[in-house]
């Protein structure tokens, strides 16, 4: 059941405020953009964790996951994830694609076997 707040042009009203906001924050940031030294230290360290918060969830969603994919064994996860790494390696600046639907084509095998 909906909120009375959020019934009719209190819905319209919230959707408005928020793409106010997001768009207000957007802004800022491309006006400080120019100004925004991006080899300093604070880029530096959000950068790094970054990269840690996407490798702890792709380590997370290979060996702890959730759903459809909690039906496939562990080995065959991780296994899918190396030859797809594999793929990768092989050829970086032109492999992405073909890595990605290797690991997507070889888990959907492992799906339809099981």
């Amino acid at each position: 059941m909906m909120n009375t707040s959020l019934q009719g042009w209190g819905l319209w009203v919230a959707l408005a405020g928020a793409c106010v906001g997001t768009y207000v924050c957007r802004a800022i940031g491309v006006m400080l953009s120019g100004r925004i030294n991006q080899d300093s230290e604070i880029f530096r360290w959000l950068t790094a964790i970054t990269y840690a918060m996407v490798a702890t969830l792709t380590v997370r969603l290979i060996l702890f996951p959730i759903g459809l994919m909690n039906n496939v064994p562990t080995w065959a996860r991780i296994l899918i994830c190396v030859l797809s790494i594999g793929v990768m390696v092989s050829k970086p600046t032109k492999r992405l694609i073909p890595a990605l639907l290797t690991g997507t084509l070889l888990m959907m095998a492992v799906g339809f076997i099981q």
